[in-house]
């Protein structure tokens, strides 16, 4: 199921297999200092466990490549240690750590759908859109006037989310986020 990729053709949000477990590529850069030999500077996340680590590999050096299936899911609730998905095709709940979703559950509403990350029939992430719609619950006013520079102003979003907005979005509008930067995009 696994073919070799090296390091040149890395990719975000590419899955490749270290020490026997499976990490997506959060995000890379090629590095070619003026001595010495080029390498590559990676944030990787454990599939697993959650966690995010930095990883500098060689240029060119070869690892394992895992390809991963997606099925669409619809996402119930957050128990505290369990968040509960259902499979939109079987009907079946699928039960995932809270501390896999935990970055993704800022941006998810009950019932609303996603694809779920299944390497070797084993359910291990979520991939969120995008980019999402959401409601801001509160915000401050904005201060007529106080548009001299490109300020912005957090707001909390029905989630229970805070992003950053500019001064002219108000309660209860909605918005488009960015999913992956955090980050305010437009009126919805």
């Amino acid at each position: 199921m696994a073919d070799i990729v090296s390091t040149n053709q890395f990719k975000n949000g590419m899955h490749i297999e270290l020490d026997g477990v499976v990490w997506r590529i959060v995000e890379f850069q090629h590095v070619k200092p003026g001595k010495g030999g080029a390498f590559v500077r990676t944030k990787l996340k454990n599939l697993e466990s959650g966690a995010v680590v930095e990883r500098t590999f060689r240029a060119g050096e070869k690892m394992a490549r895992i390809y991963t299936e997606t099925k669409n899911v619809q996402y119930l609730f957050d128990s505290g240690d369990e968040v509960v998905f259902m499979d939109e095709e079987t009907f079946e709940q699928i039960h995932l750590a809270h501390a896999i979703v935990e970055d993704s559950l800022d941006f998810l509403l009950p019932s609303a759908s996603v694809q779920m990350l299944v390497v070797d029939g084993k359910p291990v992430g979520i991939q969120l859109p995008a980019s999402v719609e959401l409601t801001i619950s509160e915000t401050e006013p904005g201060v007529r006037g106080d548009t001299v520079s490109n300020v912005s102003k957090p707001a909390t979003l029905e989630t229970g989310a805070v992003v950053q907005v500019p001064l002219f979005v108000e309660t209860g509008e909605r918005i488009k986020v960015d999913t992956r930067e955090r980050r305010y995009i437009s009126r919805a």
